[in-house]
């Protein structure tokens, strides 16, 4: 258990303001250095709760953002081209010149991916989010235990100082008689 008033003296002293006025993250903080505790990922940050929408999303995204992706796509449709320009020759093409199938699948493919892509983005970004929430209470609470930590070292530079200065002053003093 944390004491509280070990939670205000580090509020007071660090941020210059009441444990009560602070913000729930600085909070967070507060109660970490007070505890002694490691800065850790939450919970929620590092959990796989994607529903199935959500991996195929990512799934899309992931194969539709490649270059494997464009390099196969590319190669379908010179495919498709030249098969249909090939069977045209026959009078057999079930696609011919100029291709409007071949169009209407692209503009099918390219209104489904697009969103797909999107919600995968916005997931990501919600990671990110995340992520950088974590990094700003790592950050806050090394910032304010370097300042813990030099606070303390000008107390014990101030204290030195003082021993230096009795001990001249005994070194200066006349012997005392035994």
């Amino acid at each position: 258990m944390i004491s509280p008033d070990r939670r205000d003296a580090l509020a007071q002293g660090l941020l210059g303001t009441d444990y009560g006025a602070l913000t729930a993250v600085q909070k967070s903080v507060i109660d970490l250095m007070a505890s002694e505790a490691p800065t850790e990922m939450s919970p929620i940050a590092t959990l796989d709760d994607r529903r199935l929408g959500e991996r195929v999303s990512d799934a899309v995204a992931r194969i539709g953002g490649s270059w494997a992706f464009i390099f196969g796509f590319s190669a379908a449709l010179a495919g498709w081209v030249t098969l249909n320009l090939w069977l045209a020759t026959f009078g057999r093409a079930f696609d011919g010149y100029p291709f409007i199938f071949l169009n209407l699948i692209l503009s099918t493919v390219a209104a489904l991916q697009a969103p797909v892509i999107m919600m995968s983005q916005n997931r990501h970004a919600e990671q990110d989010r995340r992520a950088a929430e974590h990094d700003y209470r790592v950050n806050l609470r090394a910032e304010l235990e370097i300042m813990r930590l030099h606070d303390r070292l000008q107390l014990s530079e101030v204290q030195l100082q003082r021993i230096e200065a009795a001990v001249a002053a005994l070194g200066s003093a006349p012997p005392t008689p035994r």
